[in-house]
Order: structure tokens, then sequence, then C-alpha cells
């Protein structure tokens, strides 16, 4: 089975992705870190429900390229921050990959304290336009969500838009429950509505 762990906004740069971060949610974002395998860093806010929001862009100060194609489709990545990927959490990463191969092989990552495994594709891109969830299996105690502190803010609906979105849910229907998804056709992008301290903002 499949849990939503948390979404993540992309940006070209951390800098502009965490300012459009706090203008929409009106609260402050906390520090991340650096992910080395990748070339990517972080900063992290805290959602109710053991869920929480990553906002992540390339570290331009890390030497050279990755080996391979950067997770979350980053080496593509252009234009203004905005909602790019939504990221599930599994007890048996290796089962959902031979269950849904497309979603990547397994590579093992570390930050600090945190270990896990995330299912990263070769070229990068994730299924459907990468509206198919990263998949990962924490392998630590306890995991961001639980250590972030509480920020006020709640996810109460994450909508997942795609051309082909039938045969997306379908993919997904008999491992996800989860009420606050919602699937719609229509061009491919994330939308979540979340529920903060000065009323319902959107992150797009």
């Amino acid at each position: 089975m499949l849990q939503l762990d948390h979404i993540a906004l992309a940006a070209e740069t951390l800098e502009e992705g965490g300012d459009v971060a706090e203008s929409r949610l009106g609260v402050p974002l906390l520090p991340g870190g650096v992910h080395p395998r990748f070339g990517t860093h972080n900063r992290l806010l805290g959602l109710a429900d053991g869920l929480y929001l990553e906002v992540i862009a390339i570290d331009a100060s890390v030497p050279g390229p990755p080996e391979g194609a950067r997770w979350f489709d980053l080496d593509r990545f252009k234009g203004p921050p905005r909602l790019a990927n939504w990221i599930c959490r599994t007890n048996d990463l290796d089962a959902m990959i031979s269950r849904f191969p497309a979603a990547g092989t397994a590579v093992a990552l570390s930050r600090g304290d945190l270990n896990w495994r995330m299912a990263v594709p070769r070229n990068g891109i994730l299924p459907f336009d990468n509206m198919f969830p990263a998949l990962m299996q924490w392998e630590c105690t306890p995991t961001p969500a639980q250590i972030l502190p509480g920020s006020g803010c709640r996810l109460t609906r994450l909508t997942v838009s795609h051309p082909e979105v039938c045969a997306l849910a379908d993919a997904l229907s008999t491992v996800l429950v989860d009420d606050r998804i919602v699937f719609r056709s229509g061009p491919a992008r994330l939308r979540a509505e979340i529920e903060t301290p000065d009323g319902t903002r959107l992150l797009a």
C-alpha cells in the first residue's frame, strides 16, 4: 500500500521557490539540507496529519552534474516555481517497483540522520508526465514529518490532473486510498489546497 508522504514545489533556485511558498502560504519555511547524490537542496514546512511541503531546486554550489539524471525531472525544470511532484511512501518499495516498473529503480539516500530509498527513473521523468507519484521507503525514525514543528497548515485537497487521468487513477486505485487526493482530466498539473492560519491558500 501507498500513503501520501509529502508534496514538492520545484524551482530554478531555492531562494525563489522559498519566497513563492512563503508568500502564498503566509508562513516561514525551515532550512532543509543538501542531497549530494542528485546535486539538489531543499527547504521544508511541516503540515498537519503527518505530511510536509518540500521546496527543492538544483544546488549550484555542487560541482559538476550528478551521475545520471536528477530526480523530480529537475534537469528540465524551467519557469516560475510550481508544485511539481507528490511523493508516496510504502513499507515495501521493492514490491511497489515490481508493480510499477516505470516508477524507476531504488536509490539509497541519506541526509544527516535521515535514511530512505527512492524509486528514480533512469531519465528522471516519472510516468504520466510526472503526475505519477514518486515512490519511497523511509528507513529511519523519526521521519521529517515527525520532526518538523507544526506550522498551522493542513493539506485539504491535492488535485492531480492529466489528459489520461483515468489510466493514472486506475493504476493507483488498489494501492492508494486517500480522500484528499482528487483526479481530474486536464493538462498535466498539480494543485494543492492548504488550510493556513489566514484561510485556504493554493499552491499550483
